[in-house]
């Protein structure tokens, strides 16, 4: 059951690593947001992992669902306003 459990932690931890990446590499800013919401839901497992449920949820609501409409909605306004992004 450990070795399983480490094998998660592990595994949590190096998508962590590569969406934080990719989301500071990456070209459109649309794409960045999206990989940056994908991380936070990486980082809701990885306090699940952790056996931390609290976090886990805050994460959850915060930063994977306001903070990515906070920026969809931003992206929108930028648009119409005539902005290109």
């Amino acid at each position: 059951m450990m070795e399983l459990l480490n094998i998660l932690e592990w595994g949590v931890s190096i998508l962590l690593i590569f969406f934080a990446l990719a989301a500071v590499v990456s070209k459109k800013l649309l794409t960045s947001i999206i990989f940056l919401s994908v991380l936070s839901m990486a980082a809701v497992a990885a306090f699940a992992l952790l056996r931390a449920p609290d976090v886990a949820v805050t994460e959850a609501v915060i930063g994977s669902g306001l903070v990515t409409f906070i920026f969809v909605t931003s992206i929108r306004g930028l648009r119409k306003a005539g902005d290109s992004i």
